[in-house]
């Protein structure tokens, strides 16, 4: 046997080892920063605690804490070291799951006698988990096969379940498989795959943010546990930036916003999931709208209506009463016939273009329709316009040939990015997600052409992407937009799908240049994914403050005092008849509290006027966020608006 083991770092360099050596030998090995710092190592591809052994021959890198990778590690870590501190305070305590998350981790708990924590519970928790943290307790790695685990977790129905699950798995083999633990002291060990950090040490800057229930494995039907959620990083000033994040977040919450501003509401009287609309807010919803309407018509767009409802026939026949009716409205009976509130506008698209027959010199065909539709969401994840169950989709479908598909992809993916940046977005990110193993529908020869041609859509746009392998659906493969906003939270908007099933399903057909019929290929995209996300999203990207072209009143004139007010009037009436939104409010009140109101109401411009501008045609402009500017002509003021506001085209 050799006294050495050889690897290959990042940069191909090599290092020999003593064999037997592991990763944390590697990292002495190379010192300096990788020696203080290392987490995990990443051998031929797959992460490892620092102290497994490094096979002959691999390719090895190391992960650190300022790395996303690193960051997941020490979120993990950290959640075990909470679940740790809750089994040290509340003894019998059970834990079920407790994963690293964007930002964050979380874990499920049931506390013995039914007892539930509180908000003042957080702290004490804190308090356990740095003592764990000062002991250094190392993360131990035990491997152990289905029956050994079943007894060692004997009084915990949760990891039971999950024990069995692995056991019942018939690629587990016969003997059940090889389930993995952690140890952290003789009192706690959880099964994870891991890795984590080589000991407790290693963590610190960490925050436990709430409480939350949460179904076991989100199943109602299943034991209500209780979700602590905590967030960690690798540093203190990380810590520190996510919390001021948080709390900036907090303030830019777009109900809270909504609520303020007048743009909309809630009602418990009409349910869960359904909003109305103010009129501000119709205002603002209203310019979004006429935009997409305006950028699809010059884009080569047919705009088709459809209705809300249809017969269940036709969701059988797409499959989504197959694969989607958990989703779905209960159905309505009307003449013997089942309807179904549409979840989606697809399948009537479909109708649209099976109407009659068509040709190859009709193609691409885009219908896009503002079109509502109803999806029955869990109570539990309503999130105010980030999650409904009735909203409106600016939903488009294009019918193409396989030949027409690259060009079709590019411009399509050129005219989003467009749309987007109108409404104040450049920070661009992508996701492709390719085929799925096993069962999927269309020819090799299409998936590879398609999936090709959405890459070369992202590469000629120059926009960074990752590529979710496996991660399509069983119709096609497709690209996600996101976006970060001004806060830099990262936010999935526009798709473009692929789909191969529904031509398909709908027998679809088109008459080729060959005189011979062919199915088309259909592109579903949401550009905006909904009307009422979109809103939200920009609500909160812009903390309220819209810019002139979207603000719902875009100019408040104000006299200094009441005999000041018939000029003002005078120039809402020029404003409006030059199609800008202004409004006059009468001094009733001290010209201080007035334009502190307006103010409040994140107005883009209050005019003030008083007797030198009744006399010279003028006023004094207080453009939010600017300096205040007195004697401004108003026909110089009323340009410098137009231009503003056209700026968006």
């Amino acid at each position: 046997m050799s006294s050495e083991v050889r690897v290959v770092l990042p940069d191909e360099s090599e290092r020999t080892l003593p064999a037997g050596a592991t990763g944390t030998d590697l990292a002495r090995d190379l010192g300096g920063r990788a020696a203080r710092e290392a987490l995990v190592a990443v051998v031929d591809g797959n992460e490892q605690d620092l102290g497994a052994p490094l096979p002959e021959g691999a390719h090895v890198s190391l992960v650190f804490p300022n790395t996303e990778e690193g960051r997941e590690v020490l979120r993990h870590s950290t959640a075990h070291v909470m679940a740790q501190a809750v089994t040290r305070l509340w003894p019998g305590a059970k834990y079920s799951i407790g994963p690293a998350i964007e930002d964050g981790f979380y874990y499920d708990f049931e506390l013995p006698d039914g007892a539930t924590f509180s908000e003042e519970d957080l702290e004490r928790i804190e308090a356990e988990m740095r003592r764990i943290i000062a002991e250094r307790q190392p993360f131990t790695r035990d491997e152990v096969d289905s029956r050994t685990a079943l007894e060692l977790f004997a009084d915990n129905p949760y990891k039971l379940e999950i024990i069995e699950g692995v056991a019942e798995d018939p690629s587990s083999g016969p003997e059940g498989g090889v389930i993995s633990t952690y140890r952290n002291t003789e009192d706690f060990v959880d099964l994870c795959r891991g890795p984590h950090v080589p000991d407790t040490g290693y963590l610190g800057h960490f925050k436990l943010m709430r409480v939350a229930g949460a179904y076991w494995r989100g199943d109602e039907t299943k034991p209500m546990l209780q979700r602590i959620y905590g967030t960690a990083w690798a540093t203190r000033k990380e810590l520190k930036a996510h919390l001021q994040r948080l709390e900036e977040a907090a303030k830019r919450d777009h109900r809270k916003l909504a609520a303020e501003l007048d743009l909309l509401s809630f009602p418990e009287s009409i349910g869960p999931g359904l909003a109305v609309w103010h009129p501000k807010g119709a205002i603002v919803r209203g310019i979004m709208e006429d935009y997409s309407r305006e950028r699809h018509r010059t884009g080569g767009y047919d705009s088709v209506y459809t209705p809300h409802v249809a017969k269940a026939d036709l969701w059988h026949t797409s499959g989504h009463l197959d694969f989607y009716s958990e989703n779905m409205f209960a159905g309505i009976e009307m003449d013997n016939t089942e309807y179904r509130a549409k979840p989606m506008n697809c399948p009537l698209h479909m109708q649209v273009f099976a109407s009659r027959q068509r040709s190859y010199r009709e193609l691409p065909m885009r219908l896009f329709e503002l079109g509502t539709v109803y999806r029955y969401e869990r109570s539990g994840v309503l999130h105010g316009l980030m999650r409904l169950r009735g909203f409106t989709q600016d939903d488009s479908h294009i019918f193409c040939t396989r030949e027409q598909l690259p060009e079709e992809l590019h411009s399509l993916l050129e005219f989003v990015l467009s749309v987007l940046r109108a409404f104040g977005f450049e920070n661009f990110e992508a996701s492709l997600s390719t085929r799925p193993e096993g069962k999927s529908v269309g020819d090799d020869e299409l998936w590879e052409s398609a999936t090709d041609s959405l890459r070369k859509a992202l590469e000629i746009e120059e926009l960074p992407y990752g590529v979710d392998e496996g991660g399509g659906a069983f119709y096609g493969p497709k690209i996600d937009v996101h976006v970060r906003d001004a806060i830099g939270r990262r936010w999935q908007l526009s798709t473009i799908q692929l789909d191969f099933n529904l031509p398909a399903a709908f027998d679809l057909t088109y008459v080729g240049a060959d005189n011979q019929t062919h199915q088309p290929v259909v592109i579903h995209r949401a550009l905006f994914g909904s009307i009422e996300r979109f809103f939200g999203v920009l609500l909160e990207h812009y903390g309220g403050n819209f810019p002139a072209w979207l603000a719902p009143v875009q100019v408040v004139v104000l006299g200094v005092r009441d005999d000041h007010d018939t000029y003002a009037e005078e120039i809402v009436e020029k404003l409006t008849a030059e199609g800008f939104r202004a409004e006059m409010v009468p001094a009733d009140d001290p010209l201080g509290a007035r334009i502190r109101r307006a103010k409040m109401e994140k107005v883009p411009y209050i005019l003030v006027v008083g007797d030198e501008d009744v006399e010279a045609g003028t006023a004094g402009v207080n453009p939010r966020g600017g300096e205040v500017e007195r004697g401004v002509d108003l026909g110089d003021f009323t340009e410098r608006l137009r231009t503003e506001v056209e700026a968006r085209r």
